[in-house]
């Protein structure tokens, strides 16, 4: 049984636990719910917490126990003459883990049958072959230990899953009797039911917070595993960057880090005075008709998605520029450049900037407005003293939310940027930034024992801390020049 289906059983029986509660404490007090502490409606819930929020805690953590189990127990199935040359453990369990869903596919498929996987030990000839049939692809040659270790994960998987089945119903039916043997009229379920709905809501809230926290662990405890197998000086000071999975390999972030704030700035300077522009006029100058029209069409930019901007790019924008600035001026002679990518890109943060800028300006109070016209100001007097420092906070982060968005583009950088990674000031030539190295550096079958894998962590890792000095920036802007009104 699936975990989809094992939590809608779980839904049901807290469902059911709800009317069934509530019918019985109304039979218990002869119909009279003056007679009871709650209303009626509390019992149910009360029942319905305890069949439901017992068993989906034990479904998350079963769920998130079991991989690791499973693969500690199939891994020692797998001998070190079972690895092949140049590889490593995890890329065996990969293969293990793609026959076994193979397998699961193939039976469900029809294409395989029980009886036939089970003669397969002796016999591995046309497993791949079947397994294709399927979509599922896996080494050149499947050794007779690998595939035991794909039965055995098939095995225990599917033993688990339905242990997790039985275990977690009969815990959601035991929480609900418990409950309903101890509801009468004077139970407090009123108090009972708020405080489970408190400490659910308190930990839906610290979700965000542990995300966070579990995102930086992985990046910081892989990329401490890449500073042992790689310098840090030469990391953060080289300026060469030449991944060679063989050996050999240069690894320095500085041409990356200047590709993505280079691409990133052109885009802002060109996004934010548009987008800022634009919010003033919508919000300040703009008719109800044209801003019911133009405030929706702005935003559509921001609904395209990415692929086309980079085709946009690749096609339009670069032959554009190359033709018309580059070329004639003698600065290159490639389509793919900053200036190409920076353009498209500040083309798709326009609404980010003009949407929230627009929001927070006609947050500020018509008061201030009319103050200012009343001690003579005019309409762009009062915008650019009065409005627009009230509004600064607001701006300040939807530049910033726009800034980030620049800094974590891959598509359109692949497309118009290109994928050399180097140091220059020349707009026209093509560069890369961070979020390309990290895509191309964890592309196929990775192993991740070696430098040139573990470093797309380290540049996760430094894209986070970059994003972080924009926000800590970001913050001691608007504490310096923050009008503040009482």
């Amino acid at each position: 049984m699936s975990a989809g289906l094992v939590i809608l059983v779980v839904f049901l029986i807290a469902s059911a636990g709800f009317y069934l509660g509530r019918s019985r404490i109304i039979r218990a007090a002869g119909g009279d719910i003056r007679k009871l502490h709650s209303r009626p409606n509390y019992y149910g819930l009360t029942v319905a917490l305890f069949g439901a929020v017992p068993a989906l805690l034990l479904t998350i953590f079963w769920l998130i126990l079991q991989p690791v189990y499973i693969e500690n127990q199939v891994s020692k199935q797998i001998e070190p003459g079972d690895i092949p040359e140049g590889g490593s453990l995890s890329l065996v369990m990969s293969d293990v883990r793609r026959i076994a869903d193979g397998l699961d596919v193939a039976v469900a498929d029809g294409v395989m049958t029980e009886d036939k996987i089970a003669t397969l030990d002796t016999d591995l000839t046309d497993l791949r072959a079947r397994l294709g049939e399927v979509g599922v692809a896996v080494a050149s040659d499947i050794k007779p230990n690998v595939f035991g270790a794909a039965t055995v994960y098939r095995e225990l998987a599917s033993g688990l899953r339905m242990a997790m089945a039985v275990v977690v119903i009969g815990v959601s039916l035991a929480g609900a009797a418990f409950a309903m043997l101890r509801i009468h009229p004077g139970y407090r379920a009123r108090n009972v039911s708020e405080r489970a709905i408190k400490a659910l809501l308190i930990l839906s809230s610290s979700v965000a917070i542990l995300t966070t926290i579990g995102i930086i662990s992985s990046l910081l405890f892989e990329t401490l595993h890449f500073f042992k197998l790689y310098q840090a000086r030469d990391f953060f000071f080289s300026m060469t960057w030449n991944p060679q999975f063989r050996g050999g390999s240069d690894l320095g972030i500085l041409p990356l880090l200047w590709g993505t704030l280079y691409v990133s700035f052109v885009a802002l300077v060109f996004a934010v005075p548009i987008g800022l522009l634009a919010a003033v006029y919508l919000s300040e100058y703009a008719s109800k008709p044209v801003r019911a029209f133009a405030k929706p069409a702005i935003e559509i930019l921001a609904g395209i998605p990415t692929i086309v901007y980079g085709l946009f790019a690749l096609i339009t924008v670069g032959p554009l520029l190359r033709d018309y600035f580059a070329q004639p001026l003698g600065l290159g002679n490639s389509s793919s450049s900053v200036l190409t990518a920076g353009v498209v890109m500040g083309i798709m943060l326009i609404p980010f900037v003009s949407s929230l800028s627009d929001d927070v300006i006609n947050a500020v109070p018509q008061t201030m407005r009319d103050g200012s016209y009343g001690l003579g100001a005019t309409k762009s007097e009062t915008i650019k003293q009065v409005i627009l420092p009230a509004a600064l906070p607001g701006i300040v982060g939807a530049v910033l939310l726009a800034a980030s968005r620049a800094i974590g583009e891959t598509m359109i950088v692949v497309m118009g940027a290109g994928a050399a990674a180097k140091l220059s000031l020349n707009p026209f030539e093509a560069m890369t930034t961070i979020t390309v190295k990290i895509v191309s550096q964890l592309t196929g079958d990775t192993e991740f024992a070696s430098p040139e894998t573990l470093v797309a962590f380290a540049l996760g890792l430094s894209l986070f801390v970059v994003t972080l000095g924009l926000n800590v920036l970001a913050l001691y802007i608007v504490r310096k020049y923050r009008e503040q009104y009482e």
